[in-house]
């Protein structure tokens, strides 16, 4: 643990002297370029504050896993900024004689720093974590009306395989299937509905073919699916068997 507070003791001892040292060598060559006053302690403070948010803006965008180009190239040119007043402020350039190239970088870098402080502020940010919305799922209605069975039609031929009712579609897998008819025994309970003449035929020719196949009385049940009716025709179809 004390190990660990040495090393955290010396980063920031190491922060303040490079902080110090950065500022002062950025005020004097603010001071030396013609920005004198409170004008040249607004300098280091803009580099600084320039430094710094590019920086977390640049690790905000790594870590969401953006490209961080933007944010990187405004540290790289806070960080120019920090280093060259350092480079020139060590004996390299001399203060009382500023090149005019230096003066014009000096006057115009307020502007520099406002348009990428901008940038970085008013980026659109990624969220942390994405906002769970609810979503409304529709339960799937079935459709029980019955099959619509018109009141007369003209009777077909017996062995006629299409459809006998204009809007009655037949199962044709049901219609040809080969398959027995399994002998149940017939609801009665429900009422008789009128089957029109050209369903009661067919009706009659499947149980005449199903008791010629096997010897036994067909199911009405089974009659009422193979004519394609819903289940609760079946009464009449047990009617007229």
């Amino acid at each position: 643990m004390r190990a660990q507070l040495a090393r955290v003791d010396a980063v920031i001892v190491q922060a303040v002297i490079a902080g110090a040292l950065s500022f002062s060598h950025l005020h004097d060559l603010a001071d030396a370029a013609g920005q004198g006053g409170w004008k040249a302690w607004a300098y280091p403070v803009s580099v600084d504050l320039l430094l710094v948010a590019s920086w977390r803006r640049m690790r905000e965008q790594q870590r969401a896993g953006q490209p961080a180009g933007g944010p990187r190239l405004w540290f790289l040119i806070a960080l120019a900024a920090s280093l060259g007043a350092n480079v020139a402020t060590a004996g390299l350039l001399d203060l009382d004689d500023v090149p005019a190239s230096l003066r014009v970088v000096v006057a115009g870098w307020p502007a520099v720093a406002f348009f990428g402080g901008t940038l970085l502020a008013h980026t659109p940010r990624t969220p942390d974590a994405p906002t769970a919305t609810a979503t409304a799922t529709a339960t799937p209605q079935t459709d029980t009306k019955p099959a619509h069975v018109p009141a007369a039609v003209d009777a077909p031929e017996r062995d006629a395989l299409p459809a006998l009712v204009t809007g009655l579609e037949l199962d044709p897998e049901l219609v040809a299937s080969p398959e027995p008819l399994a002998a149940v025994p017939a609801p009665t309970s429900a009422p008789a509905v009128t089957l029109p003449p050209a369903l009661v035929d067919r009706a009659q020719a499947l149980a005449e073919e199903h008791r010629a196949t096997t010897g036994l009385a067909a199911d009405p049940d089974a009659v009422r699916a193979r004519l394609g009716l819903p289940p609760s025709m079946t009464p009449s179809v047990a009617a007229h068997l």
